[in-house]
């Protein structure tokens, strides 16, 4: 599961997703927009336009799933009902995994159930290399004997372990600053698979800020 705002998908978010896919030799990746994140501004355009986009963004990629099931609950979008959904689905032997980024990881401890979270799935932490923060005390004891080093240890098991991964390609792109350009008629090309560009002038998405 690879979840996040999506406001709008862009190619960073789409090349984590593939390399995710292939360094964890991963059957699929769910990429999971949130409909309203618990620690987050409201996002500016719909869940539905989000998901629209991020269907358009992933085309035909091998292994990647647009996956609007955060859309279909009420309230807040909890990570923990969204992996308990999907435990589900897999059953219990099935290894699943929650990839995020560090900044997230920074604020594990302040999610909703954060300790049900490794009940369900592993966690991955996608590394920036400009990025090193002290853990939070909190953070420290909720992740404790749980990290490993090797993608294979961590498939030893059905849930419950912590990696950290450094991704081949880190494309430094933000949401925000591509938000900021399209309200601003700035050029988004290269930044934006060309399906989402497309549809977001079409429908004069982020034109305001």
């Amino acid at each position: 599961m690879f979840g996040g705002t999506f406001d709008p998908v862009h190619l960073g978010h789409l090349r984590s997703a593939v390399e995710l896919h292939e360094a964890l030799a991963l059957d699929r990746v769910h990429m999971v927009p949130a409909c309203l994140p618990p620690l987050r501004d409201r996002p500016q355009v719909s869940p539905q336009e989000r998901l629209g986009l991020l269907k358009l963004g992933i085309g035909d990629t091998p292994g990647l799933v647009a996956d609007g099931r955060e859309l279909e609950r009420d309230g807040p979008s909890y990570t923990v009902d969204t992996l308990a959904s999907l435990r589900d689905e897999y059953g219990r032997e099935a290894r699943l995994i929650m990839a995020l980024g560090h900044d997230a990881f920074l604020r594990l401890a302040d999610w909703h159930e954060p300790q049900r979270l490794f009940e369900l799935a592993h966690l991955v932490v996608i590394d920036r290399p400009d990025h090193e923060a002290p853990l939070s005390p909190t953070l420290a004891e909720l992740i404790a004997g749980r990290e490993v080093d090797r993608p294979e240890l961590l498939m030893r098991r059905a849930a419950g372990g912590l990696l950290r991964l450094a991704l081949p390609t880190r494309m430094a792109l933000s949401a925000t600053a591509i938000r900021q350009r399209l309200a601003q008629g700035r050029s988004v090309r290269y930044l934006l698979p060309e399906a989402v560009e497309r549809r977001i002038e079409a429908a004069s998405l982020y034109r305001h800020s």
